[in-house]
């Protein structure tokens, strides 16, 4: 399994802006987890989404009405994904961590595992961000190639079309082959997954099969195969062209550092602050709509510095984030629009699809 440690010697860039955020929220006297806000938030999306699935289920519409309804309730569970479980995964939605486990679980509830996201996410790419062989996010190889390390094949001259599929299908390879074949082979691209208790087994066993029964079974029975397949279909890709769309906005975008661990140990020149900055990007910082949709992960570098502060903190703290970096020499890539981060990734998607 390949090793990465960092020169955490070069560490004053942490301390200083540890120091400064943590003036900020005494200062304010603010508690650095979740608010009213994201409280509210929470309310909203869930009411969303339960009613979305009821009409689906309960009413007679035209065929085009229910279309709009799945692509609603796919982009929905999307946004519940962003604020509620993110937050509540990191610890950061409350205080209390029966809270934060409780609320944890609506991955769980969108068909994936919280446990194992826990893993791959916080663990992998929150400590080894961009670091190919690490980092399972940028795991993709050969169908994606997302970094200059990666094999190149031929079929990559056309990644930067064939991507938005890819992306289309994520949610649902996720749900029913992904988690699977981590559950299964125990193990999160190159690195051992963590040890599941008997609960860890039967969360996740349960939690699949109450996935089937109330996305599969219950709206078959309501509204047939038919009309069910192409529903299901509408929602997933939905949901995930909008879940891999921001999350690969954060990183894979020009600009964004990358590094490559070996089976040796890998020393990566920086510290871990300031990697992360180096190797995350933000979008649309001034976006009001966007950044209450996606949880504030268009501020990906405040995230990244601190995911055990609640996102609804981000655009307050970012201000003293990015003078930091100015003080410190340190790059603070921030894209000013949504559109203008696409562009970019998919430029780089197409650079990286050419023949090295």
């Amino acid at each position: 399994m390949p090793k990465v440690s960092f020169n955490n010697k070069q560490n004053s860039f942490a301390q200083t802006l540890k120091t400064r955020v943590d003036d900020y929220f005494r200062e304010k006297q603010l508690k650095k987890t979740g608010n009213l806000e994201l409280y509210m938030k929470t309310i909203v999306l869930i009411t969303a989404a339960i009613t979305f699935y009821i009409l689906l289920l309960t009413f007679s519409m035209p065929i085009f009405i229910q279309v709009i309804l799945c692509a609603l309730l796919g982009a929905t569970l999307a946004s519940i994904g962003f604020n509620v479980m993110h937050d509540a995964c990191h610890g950061s939605y409350s205080q209390r961590k029966w809270v934060n486990e409780l609320l944890g679980l609506s991955l769980n509830a969108l068909g994936g595992n919280a446990f194992i996201w826990k893993f791959k996410h916080n663990i992998l790419h929150h400590t080894y961000t961009n670091v190919d062989g690490m980092d399972d996010d940028i795991a993709k190889s050969p169908l994606m190639r997302q970094c200059r390390t990666q094999k190149w094949v031929p079929a990559h001259r056309f990644q930067h079309i064939y991507v938005v599929l890819v992306y289309a299908i994520s949610s649902f390879a996720w749900v029913f082959i992904m988690d699977f074949n981590k559950y299964l082979s125990q193990r999160v691209n190159t690195t051992p997954l963590q040890k599941m208790t008997t609960q860890d087994h039967l969360v996740f066993w349960i939690s699949k099969l109450l996935y089937g029964v109330f996305y599969i079974a219950i709206p078959v029975y309501f509204v047939g195969w038919g009309p069910w397949a192409l529903g299901f279909a509408v929602m997933h890709m939905v949901m995930g062209l909008t879940l891999a769309l921001v999350f690969q906005l954060a990183h894979v975008v020009e600009h964004t550092e990358f590094e490559v661990a070996s089976e040796e140990v890998t020393q990566i020149e920086n510290a871990w602050a300031e990697h992360q900055v180096r190797s995350t990007a933000n979008f649309a910082p001034d976006n009001l709509f966007i950044n209450w949709y996606v949880g504030g992960l268009n501020f990906q570098i405040e995230h990244h510095l601190f995911p055990r502060i609640s996102h609804v903190h981000y655009p307050a703290i970012s201000k003293i984030v990015q003078e930091t970096c100015k003080e410190y020499g340190l790059p603070y890539h921030s894209y000013p629009t949504m559109a203008a981060s696409m562009v970019s990734h998919f430029r780089m998607m197409k650079a990286l699809g050419a023949n090295p």
